[in-house]
């Protein structure tokens, strides 16, 4: 299947022959050793999935995967939280292919959270979020240290250290970058390319613009006149999208309140889905099965978002649910009814998400994503 033929699939097909009704379906293919290969997804969208990917080396030991970013080789960097009383690397790297390549990052064990890249001036450059230490770092590929920030005492926004705890990086135009404060005082920041801080939005609470836990964040350059950076508001069960200076444009609203979506929310599609004007211009949309957005990624005109309660949300351009990945109803009940199974990869099931963290495409359109479980795990989705 070619990039073209899904982009053409999105264009005469809509949300509601993707559900039809019914929950995402698991099925199985044979794979060259002859068992079987999950695979997640339904129409134009099913992907093999391959658990436990990638080859972790003997002196890594996988705690909470938190982050994935890929580098322009291909490359694929995967973040965990790690143990600070057993440091190991939190950063490790792997080809295409799951073979380790190198690992870093003892100094982030027990924090290793967000992994952004970008590059600048033809150079490839880590921007790290460490909750243990309350601190951004950026680094080069090989986790060598060009600067690290910690709360912008410039903002008047802090009294100390004690309510900043960075989450995640995301960036815009003119170099200009983004940071969550999502474990800390839900701010989102915006600094210049030489990371001096311009402006914030947010702040505690759940009216338009506010946030509770802005834990993952990504900017589309191809939204809007200028771009626009949506934020994965987490506590608030939804993604807002602002403008590059802060002013918001529109809300994608779920509910927080709902283990598993049921048939009759599957089945609304775009033009069934409750739209509302703010008097401050915005918009509010309703999304079906979005319940606890963690972070998103973007890849051609497709955004997916991971999505704490046991799903993968597949968006196009005008935000419409083309594909849910996992959030079986009966799983995902099970799954937070038992706060044990985050720990216990016996309870865990094929094809079957537990708690996805971050998701990143590759070149392919092709699927990484972590999860935060305490044994970590990393799964690759290709295209079936």
């Amino acid at each position: 299947m070619t990039s073209v033929s899904r982009r053409d699939f999105l264009i005469a097909a809509g949300a509601a022959s993707l559900f039809c009704g019914h929950p995402p379906a698991v099925i199985g293919v044979e794979d060259k050793s002859g068992l079987k290969t999950p695979t997640v997804g339904d129409g134009e969208f099913v992907f093999e999935c391959e658990h436990d990917w990638g080859e972790v080396p003997n002196h890594i030991t996988w705690r909470n995967t938190h982050g994935v970013a890929l580098d322009r080789s291909g490359f694929v960097y995967i973040v965990h939280q790690g143990d600070a009383k057993r440091p190991c690397d939190t950063v490790v790297v792997f080809d295409s292919e799951g073979r380790y390549v190198r690992s870093f990052g003892q100094e982030f064990a027990g924090g290793g959270h967000g992994i952004s890249i970008r590059e600048e001036g033809g150079e490839e450059f880590l921007y790290l979020c460490d909750i243990l230490h309350r601190q951004v770092v950026k680094c080069d590929l090989f986790g060598e240290w060009i600067w690290k920030k910690r709360y912008p005492r410039e903002s008047n926004l802090y009294q100390s250290l004690d309510s900043f705890c960075p989450t995640n990086v995301a960036f815009g135009t003119d170099e200009q970058w983004y940071l969550g404060d999502g474990y800390g005082s839900d701010y989102v920041h915006r600094f210049d390319a030489q990371g001096q801080w311009m402006s914030a939005v947010g702040g505690h609470g759940s009216q338009p613009g506010q946030f509770q836990i802005p834990h993952g964040l990504v900017f589309v350059p191809n939204r809007g006149e200028d771009g626009q950076l949506i934020v994965a508001d987490r506590g608030n069960a939804r993604l807002q999208y602002f403008s590059p200076d802060g002013t918001l444009v529109k809300t994608l609203q779920g509910d927080s309140n709902q283990l598993a979506q049921s048939e009759d929310s599957q089945e609304r599609t775009s033009s069934e889905r409750e739209l509302e004007d703010r008097s401050d211009g915005s918009i509010v949309t309703l999304c079906p099965g979005l319940s606890s957005p963690s972070n998103m990624n973007v890849w051609e005109d497709l955004m997916v978002v991971a999505d704490l309660h046991c799903r993968l949300i597949v968006l196009d351009s005008m935000d419409q649910v083309v594909a849910q990945l996992g959030g079986e109803p009966e799983w995902t009940q099970l799954v937070l009814g038992q706060q044990g199974i985050r720990e216990s990869r016996d309870s865990w099931e094929p094809g079957k998400f537990v708690h996805p963290h971050d998701v990143a495409f590759d070149v392919d359109g092709n699927c990484y994503v972590v999860e935060w479980v305490e044994p970590g795990r990393v799964s690759k989705l290709v295209w079936a």
